[in-house]
Order: structure tokens, then C-alpha cells, then sequence
């Protein structure tokens, strides 16, 4: 197994979001990537401007991070479809797996592909490292997410390269993949979620140390992702017993919704499902399933009484600080 390592820049459009054009928030500027072999020593890098066909100004806040110029862009910039070709060539036919810091870039590479109608060669799903969010888990506290300069000086790294440029950005990447326990934290892959499942049996179901993962189709509207029998059933992450569900699923928000079931072997779980919208205005979930600690089980039980007095119009009181603690 290689480690392909990439980072993107990308433009937007200088009038701001109601200017965009469709389906191409940002179009990229600029594709890096290192190659790791299976020791995470580096094997090769890739690296190209492109010239901009969608968005010809760039806006000020990308000029001043990345220094780059649409005059610079345009002489060395190649065309997005021939530096994606030559992109999918370097990568190689050997297997890989992409490793990116943060969960958007293989999102944009997507949907870029898509606009200039280059075909998607990627695997459904797409399962890549977020390194982000496994230095977090290594050396954080599960959940902050620290931007990759303060990794960087953190594990003190030679900072050898400028930072907000492709090539160097995944440099660093590289070097902070490289100095993460894979054997502990390289089970918690990531799934990209550009290419929803298309049907039933296309959806994603994926098994943590810790957790489970599940990747709905798409809906047409948020209320038929809860009448979904597999989003609403909940299943023991030890055992794979059907469980019944001491708390049932109540909204939390618009955009979540949580259960507590109980496993009379292994305990109680805490059921988790965040509704999404896809990328053509569809609705989809992902559920999740963990083992539920005292604390999680506080926050359940409070979460629902506050939404029970919202409904009712009765004033919510904020949570003791015990049962503020952050869920592990």
C-alpha cells in the first residue's frame, strides 16, 4: 500500500457566493502531492499550476495566502483535464490510499472532475486518511481540529517551506503521517461523501474499533431519512444484536437527530444521525453508533429534556457542569 498525500488551492469567485457558478464553488488553482511507500518514506511528488477557464480573478483573500497571480497562473498554468491526466498517470495502477489534511479536498477534486467531465477512476466509497483528524486523535483531545502549521511546529518540524502552497502543504502532511502510530490510529479511515450511494444496496457500512458508520442514499426530503428502517436501527457494536432503543430517536436541531439503545452484554449505545444535504439538493444521513459512557448518557437525557421544553415554550436551563464534559 502507497500514501498518496495531496493538497489543493483553490480559487473562488471575487463577488462572493451568489456569483458562483453551480455545483463549482471553488475551482483549483494548484494540485501537489508526495508519495509515501509503505515505510511513509518519500517515493516521488507531483505538482501543477492551473489556469483558471471558470473564475479569470482571483479573489484577494487566495492571492494574499497562496502569493500566487492570475498572470503567473495563465503563462505556467496547464488546463485542469491535462493536469488531471497526468495526475491519475503519476498516481500509478499500484494500490493507494489518499491522504489529505482535512475532509474538502477530495470533495473539490471531484467536483472539478465533474465539471470538466473528466472520468472518476476513485472507488465507491472513497475511503482515504484525514490526518488532521488522526493527529488530533493521537495527540489532541478527539476533537479540536489544529490547523497543519501548528501540527507542524508542535512535533517541531523543520519548517523548511512556506505554508498555503500545494506541493509544500502536502510536504508537511506528509511529515506529520509519518510520525502517527498507523498501527493504533490508521483503522479510522474517513469516507468521502462527493458519490452518495446511488441505491439500497450501494449504501456504505463501515466498522470501527469504536464505532460504526453508515452512509444513507439519498432522499428527497429530511423526513423520509428517519423512516428509513436502517438509519433507525441500532445494532450492538460488539455483538451485532438488534437492540431496543431505552431512548428513542427525538430531534436535536434541524440536522440531528439521537436515540440510546441497550445491549444486555455489552452495555449501552448512543445512536447518532446528522441529515446532509448532497451536492443536487437532496438529503441523506450518516448515522454513527458508539459505546455510551455516564457522560454520554447524561447529555442524551439532557438534550432531550431541552428539547421537550422548547416544544412546550418553557425556558431551557443550561446543564451542570458535570454533564458538560465532552464525550470521548
Amino acid at each position: 500500500m502507497k500514501y498518496i498525500v495531496l493538497d489543493l488551492e483553490w480559487n473562488q469567485s471575487p463577488k462572493g457566493k451568489e456569483d458562483s457558478v453551480p455545483h463549482l464553488p471553488f475551482e483549483i488553482i494548484e494540485i501537489g502531492a508526495v508519495m509515501l511507500n509503505e515505510h511513509m518514506e518519500p517515493e516521488g511528488k507531483f505538482h501543477r499550476l492551473i489556469r483558471p477557464q471558470v473564475y479569470r480573478q482571483l479573489h484577494f483573500k487566495i492571492s494574499e495566502v497562496t502569493h500566487l497571480n492570475m498572470d503567473e497562473l495563465k503563462k505556467r498554468g496547464s488546463l485542469f483535464c491535462d493536469a488531471m491526466e497526468e495526475f491519475l498517470e503519476w498516481c500509478g495502477e499500484e494500490e493507494f490510499r489518499f491522504c489529505t489534511w482535512g475532509s474538502m479536498d477530495l470533495t473539490e477534486l471531484q467536483r472539478n472532475m465533474a465539471h470538466y467531465r473528466v472520468e472518476n477512476p476513485f472507488p465507491r466509497p472513497l475511503l482515504y486518511y484525514d490526518v488532521q483528524k488522526l493527529y488530533c486523535l493521537q495527540y489532541g483531545d478527539g476533537s479540536t481540529k489544529e490547523s497543519l502549521d501548528q501540527a507542524v511546529q508542535e512535533q517541531e518540524v523543520q519548517e523548511e517551506r512556506p505554508f498555503h502552497r500545494a506541493l509544500d502543504d502536502a510536504y508537511y502532511t506528509g511529515r506529520i503521517l509519518s510520525r502517527l502510530d498507523m498501527e493504533r490510529y490508521g483503522v479510522y479511515l474517513s469516507v468521502d461523501y462527493y458519490r452518495l450511494p446511488r441505491s439500497k444496496e450501494e449504501e456504505f457500512r463501515l466498522y470501527f474499533p469504536n464505532y460504526s458508520k453508515y452512509v444513507s442514499r439519498p432522499f428527497d426530503n429530511k423526513e423520509d431519512i428517519m423512516k428509513d428502517k436502517d438509519l433507525a436501527d441500532v445494532v450492538c457494536l460488539r455483538c451485532g444484536r438488534m437492540l431496543r432503543k431505552k431512548i428513542r430517536w427525538f430531534p436535536c436541531g434541524q440536522k440531528l437527530y439521537l436515540c440510546l439503545a441497550v445491549c444486555p452484554d455489552h452495555g449501552y449505545m448512543r445512536g447518532k444521525v446528522r441529515v446532509k444535504r448532497s451536492e443536487y439538493d437532496q438529503y441523506y444521513g450518516v448515522k454513527t453508533i458508539k459505546a455510551a459512557s455516564e457522560a454520554d448518557m447524561e447529555q442524551i437525557l439532557q438534550k432531550r429534556e431541552d428539547m421537550r421544553k422548547r416544544r412546550s415554550g418553557k425556558k431551557v436551563t443550561p446543564p451542570a457542569s458535570g454533564s458538560q464534559r465532552r464525550s470521548p
